[in-house]
């Protein structure tokens, strides 16, 4: 059954390309995608929005974030349509989201920590 929240072949690459630094990878993005969540929360006009929704877009595609993927570019793309109304309610979404996948991506940090402890590249 595919995963409608993570793409584990993205987050198998992203390992193999980062090596020793995929967690601190894994870190940076729950950082960056707490901070993005704060400014589609107060953002105060549509482009603004729409820009933030975009950025957090990429870089939940480039992880393997799927759904929260999805729900951004709904986002951005609402964001180009007036009234904004009902817009609050996929931003609960986009948050809702990412507390299902948050977990996961620390669970997955511990993983790849586990594996690198046993596993020594010489």
């Amino acid at each position: 059954m595919a995963d409608t929240h993570l793409d584990r072949d993205v987050l198998s690459a992203l390992q193999e390309v980062m090596e020793d630094e995929y967690s601190i990878l894994l870190d940076t993005f729950l950082a960056d995608s707490e901070e993005r969540l704060s400014q589609l929360h107060k953002a105060g006009d549509a482009e603004t929005l729409g820009a933030t929704a975009h950025s957090f877009k990429g870089s939940c595609s480039n992880m393997g974030a799927i759904r929260l993927a999805e729900l951004c570019h709904e986002l951005e793309q609402r964001s180009k349509q007036m009234p904004l109304s009902g817009i609050e309610k996929l931003v609960g979404e986009i948050d809702g989201e990412f507390a299902i996948i948050r977990p996961l991506y620390e669970a997955e940090r511990q993983r790849s920590l586990a594996d690198g402890a046993t596993v020594r590249r010489f």
